[in-house]
């Protein structure tokens, strides 16, 4: 009960806990969902909803591995021995610091690495301890993880070329891309499926390490998941794509998929039918488009469309350049921005009126998977996307569902590796509390992983539009078959800093005797 005096320290560095995982949810899940809304694959708040459980089951399932105790690595603890105080405050500091940065770097839309932030702030509080700090080229020190930062995006830049230059030569630069794209999209889904189980064979939390499970033994399962999923893709996924896209029976979706062979009947049956009439989502439908429209307007004129009905229409009567089509684009779109559709038609009522309150609090909860992060008001954007090749539509939608699958591998994978970033800190000041001494060995507890999941996907919804929009269109406009690419090449590089973290400096976030 010594370190009892130091309740308001442990109180405080668990505040930051959680702010820093809310801010590592808001500012890192984007990274795997960006491409898929931008693409319109996925809406926002299907991403809201998919992000918080592939967040959770990373760092729950996963995280464990990754997140036990705090080495050795950065700064040496030793250094502490004798004042356990003294090392619960400094990862407060660590922790307080960490949060703060991610949170402000969120609100203005900076992406930012997490691992970076809290390297950096475990770095500050040896400075400030005169604590020894790792610098010397060994396992955990700060030069080994800072060449990661150098060569992970190297290895991302050049798998993802390398899976798009096979999709761009092989189908989508052909003269009949479907026809290839129909003939090549189950490789490609069995490629994915065979990255998710090479990642589950080394990161499950009862598998050995990769050295100890062998290769050969982790080559045969994933060979075997390889030409499964692609006996599965031709017997149920082709048919599928066959009819929806060949024959364009629009009435098909995805939950018809289990239909399978049937679907090449000349008329299979069809339960639940869709009522779109939609065949395929255009996937470049354009990030400036509708906000060009919008931009000859006052946005007043949706927000008050009850007062100004006369301005609308003789605006629609306008045909030049094109007015009316956007003005009437404009008018169509069913998601105006959380101010406009919760606020603006209770603001004149009553502060405790029943609909303003539940206009409200419909407004705090949805604000951040209800706003557009798909299209912007720029000409210097319109100008760059101008340049973008576009593919053809029905090969685009082939790619939408590797490209979800691989999205959720690549947040299952965050959730995993990043949710030490966190934890890592708090766990180190509360075992250290519990212990009454410096502890050396301090193994996460599984609740507060369970916590830290649930803040990763809940950073997501609230406010992680920010960072989806800054890296979704405004770096180049987006479609399934680059994205996908994108997905697969940082699952690959996300599973090598996983295992380099395990191996070799798993040591920043934990610490073991």
């Amino acid at each position: 009960m010594a370190l009892t005096k130091y309740d308001w320290i442990l109180a405080i560095i668990s505040i930051a806990f959680c702010c820093s995982a809310f801010g590592n949810g808001a500012n890192d899940v984007a990274n795997s969902y960006a491409s898929s809304v931008a693409a319109r694959t996925l809406s926002m708040k299907q991403v809201g909803f998919l992000s918080a459980i592939t967040e959770f089951v990373g760092a729950v399932a996963l995280g464990s591995r990754v997140t036990s105790t705090i080495k050795n690595g950065i700064i040496k603890i030793s250094r502490f021995e004798g004042n356990p105080g003294a090392l619960i405050l400094a990862m407060s500091c660590a922790e307080v610091g960490s949060a703060s940065w991610l949170l402000i770097a969120t609100k203005v839309g900076f992406p930012v690495s997490t691992t970076q932030t809290i390297v950096g702030a475990l770095i500050g509080v040896g400075f400030a301890s005169e604590t020894p700090i790792k610098w010397a080229w060994d396992d955990g020190s700060v030069s080994q993880i800072a060449a990661s930062w150098a060569v992970a995006p190297g290895i991302a830049g050049c798998f993802a070329a390398l899976l798009f230059g096979t999709v761009k030569y092989s189908v989508l630069e052909r003269k009949d891309s479907l026809k290839w794209a129909m003939r090549l999209i189950p490789a490609y889904l069995a490629f994915t499926a065979s990255m998710l189980a090479l990642f589950i064979v080394v990161e499950a939390p009862t598998a050995p390490s990769l050295e100890e499970f062998g290769a050969g033994k982790a080559t045969g399962i994933i060979l075997g998941v390889f030409f499964g999923s692609l006996a599965i893709a031709y017997g149920f996924f082709l048919p599928y794509f066959h009819r929806r896209l060949i024959k364009e029976d629009s009435r098909l979706k995805w939950w018809h998929i289990p239909l399978g062979p049937s679907l090449w009947s000349d008329d299979p049956y069809i339960y639940l039918p869709s009522k779109d009439t939609e065949i395929v989502t255009d996937h470049y439908k354009g990030a400036t488009e509708i906000n060009d429209a919008s931009s000859l307007d006052s946005p007043a004129i949706e927000a008050k469309d009850s007062d100004n009905k006369s301005a609308d229409t003789s605006a629609l009567e306008q045909g030049e350049n094109g007015r009316t089509k956007g003005l009437r684009q404009r008018r169509k779109q069913p998601d105006r921005e959380p101010e406009e559709k919760y606020l603006d038609p209770v603001a004149h009522l009553q502060l405790l009126h029943p609909s303003r309150m539940w206009g409200t609090m419909k407004y705090i909860l949805l604000q951040g998977v209800t706003r557009d992060c798909i299209t912007f008001g720029s000409a210097n954007l319109k100008a760059k996307h101008a340049l973008t090749i576009r593919y053809d539509n029905r090969v685009e939608h082939l790619w939408t569902y590797a490209q979800v699958a691989s999205a959720m591998l690549m947040s299952i994978a965050h959730g995993s590796n990043d949710v030490s970033n966190a934890v890592g800190p708090w766990s180190a000041a509360y075992s250290t509390y519990k212990a009454n001494a410096v502890d050396s060995e301090s193994a996460a507890p599984r609740w507060i992983l369970a916590i830290a999941g649930f803040l990763l996907g809940a950073g997501f919804w609230f406010f992680g539009y920010h960072i989806i929009r800054s890296i979704g269109n405004r770096i180049t406009q987006l479609s399934p078959t680059r994205g996908v690419d994108h997905h697969n090449a940082c699952c690959g590089t996300d599973f090598w800093t996983v295992h380099v973290d395990r191996t070799e400096h798993a040591s920043l976030l934990k610490t073991e005797r």
